[in-house]
């Protein structure tokens, strides 16, 4: 079972959670969620471990259930300027901004973050399969990201993106060899991309 409150205080406490970090194209997205008391789902767990069935379904629980949530992005443009890692952090500066209910406590999957205003967070590695409310953060950023990625597909269906999300699959690898890169494509990922073409 997923524990719900890192704190024994019951405060407003939001996680925060990203997809995409590691693709070749689109966004990154970034979810915070603040739960309420008591919320405890089964299926609930780290999003990668879960079905796509389950995850959608657990999307709508914790969009009508949640205290606040929000989702938000990041552009391969700003992720060229910035990398990957600052633009990983903005996107969930962004989804916190956007809480409806402002948290008293953040928890934040992974081992870096930078200071969002003046609440105070904590850093969790693989904290998805460890704390609810980061857990659920992390429903919300796989299903949104997946869902942008399936309207880019319709736009470019060469690169697969409707299965593989713009992660750097075989398959997508070599649409990028046979097509060239898009528009929605990490320059800053091209020499990754050379190398991984090597196989």
């Amino acid at each position: 079972m997923l524990l719900q409150h890192y704190n024994n205080r019951l405060l407003n406490e939001a996680g925060c959670d990203e997809a995409g970090r590691g693709c070749l194209a689109g966004p990154v997205f970034a979810a915070a969620v603040i739960l309420p008391p008591g919320f405890e789902n089964e299926l609930l767990n780290d999003s990668k471990k879960m079905s796509v069935k389950n995850r959608n379904l657990l999307k709508e629980i914790i969009e009508k259930q949640a205290v606040s949530w929000a989702v938000a992005s990041v552009g391969p443009e700003k992720i060229d300027e910035i990398n990957i890692l600052n633009a990983s952090i903005l996107a969930m500066h962004r989804a916190i901004a956007q809480l409806s209910t402002t948290p008293e406590f953040l928890l934040i999957d992974g081992n870096r973050f930078k200071k969002y205003a003046s609440i105070p967070h904590v850093t969790i590695v693989k904290g998805d399969g460890k704390y609810m409310s980061i857990a659920a953060a992390s429903v919300l950023a796989k299903t949104h990201r997946d869902a942008y990625m399936q309207q880019l597909h319709k736009q470019f269906p060469f690169y697969g993106w409707d299965h593989n999300k713009g992660y750097p699959t075989k398959e997508h690898k070599l649409a990028i060899q046979v097509h060239g890169s898009s528009v929605h494509h990490r320059k800053t990922f091209r020499s990754a991309i050379q190398t991984r073409l090597a196989f």
